[in-house]
């Protein structure tokens, strides 16, 4: 049997200085993956487990956070009745397609899929 979801791809944090962030995750054993060069950039820290993007925002804006989860491929998320489809699976500019869905408090979840070949 198939399930929904693999678990916890990647956190995706919201900052108002990419620079600063970057170095605070570096100092807590984080190594730069790859910078995008416009403010943002992935994280790692060891082989396994979830990276972290951090991407810089306007002043304006208030930071937030999301965690990713990922699934094999959109045909197989099927999640249950208490999963609410807020936005359903889309192409991104970074390659996978991506969905959101809300949880019963009202919290926002991205759900990732390779993009089908």
């Amino acid at each position: 049997m198939s399930k929904p979801t693999d678990g916890i791809e990647a956190v995706f944090f919201e900052t108002h200085n990419w620079g600063r962030a970057a170095r605070f995750f570096q100092s807590l054993g984080y190594e730069l993956e790859f910078d995008t060069g416009h403010n943002s950039g992935q994280l790692r820290n060891g082989e396994s487990g979830p990276y972290v993007f951090v991407a810089e925002i306007p002043e304006d804006r208030e930071p937030g956070v999301r965690l990713v989860l990922t699934t094999e491929d959109e045909a197989s998320f099927r999640p249950g009745p208490d999963v609410e489809l807020v936005t359903p699976f889309e192409d991104t500019h970074y390659g996978t397609r991506e969905a959101v869905v809300r949880d019963p408090d009202g919290r926002l979840w991205t759900v990732q899929a390779r993009k089908p070949a």
